[in-house]
């Protein structure tokens, strides 16, 4: 087998959102790096198609402008990609309760007015500002929810909400962990309203006054993301088909080793970063200790099953809102239906409909292991039962299986962080980044790599 050898500053291990974007950030800072990816395309989970007259998403349908982060990219990225900020009918969020869609809250009078909540629930969120903060840095979702608004929201607003972004169980994952903003209102303010109005008049930098969190895509679908952020970050730095990826410690850094192309291929480099799941760490870091790496990959992930539903003629109810969620106790076959041709543009052919149908999760995880036929049939009766779209076959249907979706941020995380931090402490120059660790969501990535970006500048220094 040929042999082939290079030196560089960094070697990036995985060319998913975070790998890409940390790629672009020292392209931009004048740092040599190479990116190693084991598919033959970068983009992890994120990827768009054309097809029949419908463009449709791989994996996740949205981002949120949330962080100052995710604003500065774009800006970087003008004239490679355009930001594509959601309809203003997509700020109606659907809720499935009694058979029938209701419209979660969106301000005071509906919150009176909704049938989600309970009264009794209802006069128990007028009294959320003056609840004593919880002191249980453990606490579920479920539980913090339950003692500050009550049985009834936690049921119809946050479970349902947990099932469309974590695919998980609001019981099961811990709200530092997993939300960690929400665990801070109440921590440093008190209460999740006061929280939320002291915040609001906390001065911002321009940058921050943009991160509006209005939902976006990138015109064309998320895949555009990606093809300029290869762009920017040059593609003669991207390695594809990178199979047996091994990091070794060596003198003055880490000899990272892959076959590819029938060569093998050796690099030297003074810092790694790994990007990938938590599930290929053991492969990928073959000298760590075997207690330290197993706190990390034991971490659990949802599995979801995915299906792009495209209709030429949509006779169904009017889907003019960013989606509908099933609350667990009302509709467990699903997590959730979005509705991506009334989110965003030339997305369906014009009086026709494009879903996103999302099942599996804690709630359902056996759904992954059904044949296509089964998951169609499934998938089907539920679109037909929930949005009327009646007996005609769509004119688009595709499936996608996601094994390891969403990583679940439960008690297990602080064990998890402490062992990442502990090998990077005895490694200098090895991080540890990914989903496996602060976030799970689109800018979550943005901001970590953005934050590695600059550890690397100050490493190499």
């Amino acid at each position: 087998m040929k042999r082939v050898e290079k030196k560089t500053d960094i070697i990036i291990i995985g060319g998913g959102l975070t790998g890409l974007t940390l790629a672009h950030n020292l392209k931009i800072r004048g740092v040599d790096f190479t990116l190693l990816e084991k598919e033959n395309r970068t983009g992890g989970v994120i990827g768009t198609r054309s097809e029949n007259g419908f463009v449709y998403e791989t994996g996740p349908t949205t981002g949120v402008l949330s962080s100052p982060e995710l604003v500065q990219l774009f800006d970087e990225l003008e004239g490679k990609c355009e930001v594509e900020k959601a309809d203003e009918t997509s700020k109606y969020r659907l809720i499935w309760k009694g058979g029938k869609w209701h419209a979660l809250p969106s301000g005071l009078a509906s919150a009176v007015t909704t049938p989600l909540f309970t009264l009794k629930d209802k006069f128990r969120i007028l009294g959320e500002p003056f609840r004593k903060p919880g002191s249980d840095p453990y606490e579920s979702v479920a539980s913090l929810v339950r003692r500050r608004m009550g049985e009834s929201f936690l049921d119809y607003a946050i479970d349902p909400f947990i099932g469309g972004i974590y695919a998980g169980d609001p019981s099961t994952l811990v709200t530092r962990f997993a939300l960690p903003k929400l665990y801070n209102l109440e921590q440093n303010y008190g209460s999740f309203i006061k929280g939320a109005v002291k915040k609001g008049r906390e001065p911002k930098s321009e940058l921050e006054k943009r991160a509006t969190k209005e939902v976006f895509s990138v015109t064309g679908g998320l895949g555009n993301l990606i093809d300029a952020l290869e762009e920017s970050a040059g593609r003669e730095n991207i390695l594809t088909s990178c199979h047996d990826i091994e990091v070794m410690p060596a003198e003055h850094g880490f000899v990272v080793t892959t076959n590819r192309s029938g060569a093998h291929e050796q690099f030297k480099a003074g810092m790694v970063v790994i990007t990938t799941g938590a599930g290929s760490f053991n492969s990928l870091m073959p000298f760590a200790d075997t207690d330290i790496i197993s706190s990390i990959t034991s971490l659990r992930y949802a599995k979801v099953v995915q299906a792009s539903v495209g209709y030429h003629n949509w006779k169904g109810i009017s889907i003019k809102a960013f989606g509908g969620l099933f609350p667990s106790k009302e509709y467990d076959k699903l997590l959730g239906i979005l509705f991506p041709s009334s989110i965003f543009s030339g997305r369906a052919p014009e009086g026709g409909a494009l879903l996103s149908v999302f099942s599996g999760g804690s709630r359902n995880p056996g759904v992954i292991s059904l044949d296509d036929n089964e998951i169609k049939e499934l998938v089907m009766k539920a679109v037909r039962e929930v949005l009327s779209a009646g007996d005609d076959e769509p004119d688009l249907f595709r499936i996608f299986r996601y094994e390891h979706a969403i990583p679940q941020y439960e008690k297990s995380s602080e064990e998890r962080f402490e062992a990442i931090e502990l090998i990077e402490k005895r490694y200098p120059g090895l991080i540890i980044a990914g989903n496996s660790r602060n976030g799970i969501g689109i800018s979550d990535r943005v901001v970590q790599a953005s934050n590695i970006a600059e550890q690397v500048e100050n490493f190499l220094r």
